[in-house]
This record gives C-alpha cells, sequence and structure tokens, in this order.
C-alpha cells in the first residue's frame, strides 16, 4: 500500500494534543481510516514521527525512492515545530532510512536486502526434538537438565557460605587502598594467569594447608570451577573424548562436559571413594574427574589405596585427573586432608579450587594449579578465550591474605559452621531419631539426610519451596534416575543458629506428609 499523503498517516498515529487545524486535518482523515491505531502517548512527538516513518518504509509503505515532504512543509501539515521534524529526518538519514539529494530533497532510501541464495545442500539442524525452541540439540539438554536454581540465598541452601560474616570493614579497607592508589593495571584487562601477586598467596596457601606441590608460575587465577573445568578440557580435549565422573556428583562438572562434547562415564562411589570396576579400567578415558578430599554430595574421602591406584593408572594410560577440592577447609573432626596432587609424581593432576566457598560467591574467583610443562599455554589459552579481568578484585584478595585475615576468617568460620552442624543434627534427631540416615556431617557446608526408597525426594524439595525452605534432591545427582538413592542435600552454613531448629521445623512437616505408610 502506498500512501496519498504523509502527514495524513502521521496525524492518524501521532498521540499528542493537537492544535485546532491538526485535529481537523485529523478527523477528515480518519473518516478514510477509521481503525487505526495510534502509538503510546509515552514518546515525544519527535520521536513518535521518527518510529511511524521507519515502520512505514520497513513495510513498503513509504516504497523507496518517493520524496517526503520538507521538514518546513511537513511541520505545518501536522501543526508542531520545524524542530520536531527535523530531529526525525536527521535521525532517518544517519540510519540510512533516508537519503537526501542536493537540491532535489529528501527521499526513501533503496533498503531492500539483496536476494540471498538457496543453499545448495541443506544441513540438518541440530535442534531442540521437542520443537518448541530454536535451541540446538546440545542447548536443550543442558537447559532441561540444568541444576541450577533461582534463589540462591537461605536455609537450607548447600554449598552456600554466611556472606554476612565477611569482614566487611577490612576488605573495604584494602579495596579502598588499591582504589587511592590509581594503578591502571589493576582496572584494564588482567594477564592470562592472574594477578601475581595473588598466585604467589595461593601457592603459598595450598602448600601449607593442602599439601600442593606447586610454585606459583604454576597457579591459574579463573573464575571458579566451572571455568578452570572448561580450560583444561578446551587444551587437553578433544570432542568426543570421555570422562570419568563421580555418581553421584556436582551437576555443574557433568553439564561444562557435555557442552563440550565429552562423553560423561559415571563410576559409582562407596565409603572409599570412586570405585573403579574392571570394565570401566579396560577403557581408558582422557579425563578422571574427582572430589577425593570430600566427595561431592555424600561426603567420603577417597582411601589411599584408591589414590595410589587412581594415580598410577592415570600415568600408565596418560589420563588427566581433575582433582577438584572445592570446600576441604572446613574439616570438624580433625585437620584438612591432604590433596591428591600432592601425591603425584608423573604430572597427571590438575588441581582446582575456588574461593567462592571461603569468602562469598560473588566473588568470582578460583585457581587452577597446573603442571609446570602446561603453565605458559593455560596462561595464553585462558587470555586468548576468556580475556580476564578482576584484577583489581585479585589485588584486594592478595592483601587480604597476606596480612593473615584470610586464615583467621577461615578459623571463625571452621567454629561457626560446626555449631550449625550440631544444630542441624539436633534438630534432625528430635523429630526423626535414629529413622534417618545423615551423611557428609564431618566436614563442607551441607549434610545429605537419607530418605526411604519410596520417597520422591524432588516433589519434597518442590512442596519444602513452597513453604520457604531450599533444599536439593539426592537423586539429581545421579546420572541416571534408575539406582538413584533418594535423599535431601541441607546446607547449614548461610543459616543463623537461633533460625535452624525454627527452619528445620518446617521441612520435617513436609517430609512427613511424604513418608510411606
Amino acid at each position: 500500500m502506498k500512501l496519498a499523503s504523509l502527514s495524513d498517516y502521521l496525524l492518524l498515529r501521532i498521540n499528542r494534543p493537537s492544535s485546532k487545524a491538526a485535529v481537523s486535518k485529523g478527523r477528515a482523515a480518519g473518516s478514510r481510516e477509521s481503525n487505526a491505531a495510534k502509538p503510546a502517548a509515552a514518546a515525544p512527538v519527535n520521536r513518535q514521527i521518527y518510529q511511524l516513518i521507519r515502520e512505514a518504509i520497513l513495510a513498503q509503505t513509504l516504497p523507496a525512492g518517493m520524496q517526503l515532504p520538507s521538514s518546513r512543509d511537513l511541520a505545518v501539515e501536522l501543526g508542531t515545530s520545524r524542530n520536531t521534524v527535523t530531529y526525525a529526518y536527521e535521525q532517518l538519514l544517519a540510519e540510512g532510512y533516508l537519503e537526501s539529494r542536493t537540491g532535489a530533497g529528501t527521499f526513501v532510501a533503496d533498503t531492500e536486502p539483496d536476494q540471498i541464495p538457496d543453499a545448495v545442500e541443506r544441513n540438518a539442524a541440530l535442534t531442540d526434538p521437542s520443537g518448541k525452541s530454536e535451541l540446538s540439540a546440545r542447548g536443550a539438554m543442558l537447559t532441561r537438565q540444568a541444576g541450577v536454581g533461582e534463589r540462591q540465598w537461605g536455609a537450607f541452601m548447600p554449598g552456600v557460605p554466611d556472606v554476612t560474616c565477611v569482614p566487611h570493614k577490612i576488605w573495604g579497607r584494602l579495596q579502598n587502598k588499591h582504589w587511592r592508589r590509581s594503578n591502571s593495571d589493576l582496572l584494564t584487562y588482567g594477564p592470562g594467569a592472574g594477578y601475581a601477586g595473588l598466585r604467589e598467596q595461593v601457592a603459598e596457601y595450598l602448600r601449607v594447608a593442602r599439601s600442593v606441590n606447586c610454585t606459583a608460575s604454576q597457579v591459574l587465577i579463573t573464575t571458579g570451577i566451572h571455568q578452570s573445568i572448561d580450560i583444561v578440557v578446551k587444551l587437553l580435549g578433544e570432542h568426543g573424548d570421555s570422562a570419568w565422573v563421580e555418581d553421584p556428583c556436582y551437576w555443574g562438572t557433568r553439564s561444562v562436559l557435555n557442552s563440550l562434547g565429552i562423553h560423561s562415564v559415571p563410576i559409582a562411589v562407596d565409603q572409599e571413594g570412586m570405585r573403579m570396576r574392571l570394565a570401566n579400567l579396560r577403557r581408558p578415558p582422557r579425563f578422571i574427574c574427582t572430589t577425593p578430599s570430600h566427595q561431592y554430595p555424600l561426603g567420603m574421602v577417597m582411601s589411599l589405596s584408591r589414590r595410589r591406584m587412581l594415580l598410577e593408572y592415570a600415568a600408565t594410560h596418560k589420563v588427566w585427573i581433575i582433582e577438584d577440592d572445592y570446600d576441604s577447609e572446613f574439616r570438624y573432626g580433625g585437620r584438612p586432608l591432604a590433596s591428591l596432587q600432592g601425591m603425584d609424581t608423573q604430572d597427571r593432576v590438575l588441581y582446582m579450587g575456588t574461593f567462592s566457598k571461603i569468602m562469598f560467591p560473588g566473588l568470582r574467583i578460583g585457581f587452577l594449579v597446573v603442571p609446570e610443562s602446561l603453565a605458559r599455554a593455560f596462561s595464553t589459552g585462558i587470555a586468548e578465550l576468556y580475556r580476564n579481568g578482576q584484577v583489581f578484585l585479585q589485588a584486594t584478595l592478595a592483601d587480604f591474605m597476606a596480612e593473615g585475615h584470610f586464615a583467621s576468617h577461615i578459623r571463625k568460620m571452621r567454629v561457626l559452621y560446626a555449631e550449625r552442624l550440631q544444630l542441624l543434627q539436633a534438630s534432625i534427631n528430635r523429630h526423626f531419631g535414629e529413622k534417618m540416615t545423615i551423611t557428609g556431617g564431618e566436614a563442607g557446608l551441607h549434610l545429605v539426610l537419607g530418605l526411604p526408597p519410596e520417597c520422591d525426594d524432588v516433589l519434597i524439595c518442590e512442596q519444602a519451596l513452597q513453604a520457604g525452605i531450599i533444599v536439593r534432591p539426592l537423586s539429581r545427582y545421579y546420572m541416571h534416575a534408575r539406582g538413584a538413592r533418594r535423599g535431601l542435600l541441607l546446607g547449614y552454613a548461610s543459616v543463623p543458629n537461633e533460625e535452624i531448629a525454627r527452619a528445620f521445623d518446617k521441612l520435617a512437616a513436609v517430609i512427613k506428609r511424604n513418608l510411606p505408610g
């Protein structure tokens, strides 16, 4: 459809207080097009004129080559100022919708896209099999199996520390010190391996507290466990490789592996950790992902014999072991255990951890320790793929560690979390006595409350959320539903002491409604 009059078209749609002349003209035009819609009144008139002309050009209501009235003439016809129309014309000229011809006027530009030729051969798109979205098969699987929840704080959210206990004054003082120095190096892109001062502090801490054999040159600063796994797989693996993963395991590990085309092979765990069967041993993977010092989510510690066997197997078959040491600082029955990396003499272990559990998740700083032979390549890879920043925060954290506040914070939180663990265990015993099993209560930030096999732990979690309580179903941490144990992950670290009993009372009521018999 072509317009007989641009002014009539605009008057029908511009929503503003109009002059008498404009109203009269608009009524006359309205007799020809009474059902025309008008835009929302929120936009200024100059913006409305711009939007309406733009839409008409895109809809080919204003065809290419059509001459528009001069800004002066159109302003008179619309009953508005010339500046109002000039703004719209200039914006459309700048964006290529209009073109100005010297001595001739303003015309609609030819914006018709070039004809796209048909493909000679069309590849079948790997789309969501449900047909409900444009996601790829990988994207559909990733979002369908996602373990992340919308709420990340409250009783009994697992894996979250008490962020209210961070020494804000000390942190603020250290941060302000760097602001006052106005060091531009802290505000630009960071080096691939991270801030040198933090790498030195992390290396020193890991050598003393976790028996990790490393120097600062082997430490790479990442945004956390997910990025650490991502860079390891991208630099050391190929699409189609396999990885052994503990079953159950942290959902994020599987998600990252699957997104990179790595086939996850579930390895069951018992009281000694990963239980490798002969059938597994005959088919060496490219990676072995494990949490030997505190299995996630069940909490057992890998035995010394299993550790030695894993290291010998990895050395023989050139397998990379990815050791996730996510929260071993919080062990309540004794000193933290030595790392698997500290036993490795063949450089097959890549060790990673995070400050999210010790400090606060919003910090988004983790670390990855790689063999010396890989350090330069990994530094380059991180810089190339992620363009790391946060150097300012890394420098603040380095000072926090250097001045002894980090070690002090760990000691303080270990005492506090031990108290909260005891309060939660007491609440469980008060409601269920010996009827329910409790596992994983010797370390970390959560425990697992076992449920009868007949219980639907997913349903219990949904009902608990309606009551204001956040818990995670144990069955969702297994790769396959068949054979998955039923239970609830209860995080106690972020729940104030005085709220634990009251919050568990609500959860217990939900559990009791779902118990068989």
